[in-house]
């Protein structure tokens, strides 16, 4: 879709054969440093227990893994969590339910962690148990550390869900296990702000039962910023952002001025205003949010109950325009892709202060090379009307 609202539609599931492709991509897409996108559908594929699939931009579809192809689906079923791309470029995922761990309530496995090359050698890096966690939505983050973090919608120690660390090589670590009146059941990923802290949501639990916002630290130390109830937006399942102006913005189901759920903002300050809320000719906010590199929110609604089929919206918040990479970390020497709006005419680049050569392929890419001597920092473009500075540091690898 453009900005401007011109949607195209690249490809149509279950178009083969018993849907060997795939049915249900209700995660969403991640740009690979390829340039190709990359995903899972829930459900469908060879043995209707979902997929992980690359798509070219031209609309062409590769399935490069198909779940349930082991015994007793020991590499897991059903991925419900959007693929991240690591600092290895590898893709990292969930499965909502399988592996080899303990059954859980519904007699299958309590969910796995996996690891797939962009070729499609898949690899189980964890297998949850209930007691660490079980079915894990929300997408994984893969933190300044180098560790992913995320969280699971049941298990732990009161089967209320839990937040996890995992090293690269598989090591899971339960940071907290949710109790109800400090939350319930996160669906959302966590988000990372510059003060090294994660934020998230719970679907339920909290003072009123609709749900609260945290901050919990890399130790697990967790605090509650922010319990949501009727009149201020509730049942927050969407994933959060991190703006550039420094805060964080997500969106509630329901609730709100209209009972359509809203767009609510933490500050640094820990405030929670509400920036808008959704009516019946929005549909339900209940999607997460993404910031484009043209400084605006965006995001989707679901269907009410009315003829209204659901709404793809952007709001304005008065951020100005930036830059983003692909992938968000380096080696010197390596070829990185650069995003943006208005990149013609762009005069230099730099890598935290130091210049590199680039080439601008069109008016929304530079291919840009990470120079000798660049450390992490900020990256910025400088065109002839603007300097745009990267949303988040560039990491510098060895």
């Amino acid at each position: 879709m453009t900005p401007a609202g011109t949607l195209t539609t690249f490809y149509s599931f279950c178009a083969q054969s018993n849907c060997a492709d795939g049915t249900s991509p209700v995660a969403g897409l991640v740009l690979g440093v390829d340039g190709n996108f990359y995903g899972v559908a829930e459900s469908g594929g060879a043995n209707y227990s979902g997929t992980v699939f690359q798509l070219t931009p031209s609309g062409t579809l590769t399935t490069l893994y198909t779940f349930c192809s082991q015994a007793n689906c020991a590499d897991g079923e059903y991925p419900l969590a959007k693929l991240i791309q690591g600092t290895d470029e590898n893709f990292y995922g969930a499965t909502e339910f399988g592996g080899s761990g303990t059954a859980c309530e519904f007699g299958v496995g309590c969910g796995t962690i996996f690891k797939i090359t962009p070729s499609g050698t898949l690899t189980t890096l964890y297998n949850f148990n209930g007691s660490d966690g079980s079915l894990p939505y929300g997408a994984l983050i893969q933190a300044f550390d180098g560790n992913f973090y995320g969280t699971t919608y049941l298990g732990g120690a009161n089967n209320d869900g839990t937040i996890f660390k995992m090293t690269p090589a598989g090591t899971l670590t339960a940071l907290y296990s949710f109790a109800g009146a400090d939350g319930a059941r996160p669906v959302a990923s966590l988000v990372q702000a510059s003060d090294g802290n994660f934020y998230g949501i719970t679907s339920e639990g909290g003072a009123h039962g609709e749900g609260i916002l945290f901050k919990i630290t890399p130790a697990g130390l967790l605090t509650t910023l922010h319990s949501f109830s009727r009149t201020a937006g509730d049942y927050p399942i969407g994933a959060l952002v991190r703006a550039t102006d420094g805060n964080v913005y997500g969106t509630t189901a329901e609730g709100g001025d209209n009972g359509y759920g809203t767009i609510f903002k933490i500050s640094a300050e820990d405030e929670f205003p509400t920036v808008y809320s959704f009516s019946s000719i929005d549909g339900f906010g209940n999607s997460g949010l993404v910031q484009a590199t043209n400084g605006s929110l965006y995001g989707t609604t679901y269907p009410d109950s009315s003829a209204n089929e659901g709404t793809v919206f952007s709001l304005s918040i008065g951020l100005g325009p930036f830059v983003g990479t692909v992938p968000s970390s380096g080696t010197i020497g390596e070829t990185i892709q650069i995003l943006g709006t208005d990149l013609t005419g762009a005069t230099s680049v730099t890598f935290n202060g130091i210049a590199s050569t680039f080439t601008v392929e069109s008016k929304t890419l530079i291919s840009a090379t990470v120079p000798p001597g660049a450390t992490t920092g900020v990256l910025k473009v400088t065109t002839s009307a603007k300097t745009l500075k990267s949303n988040v540091i560039f990491q510098i690898r060895p």
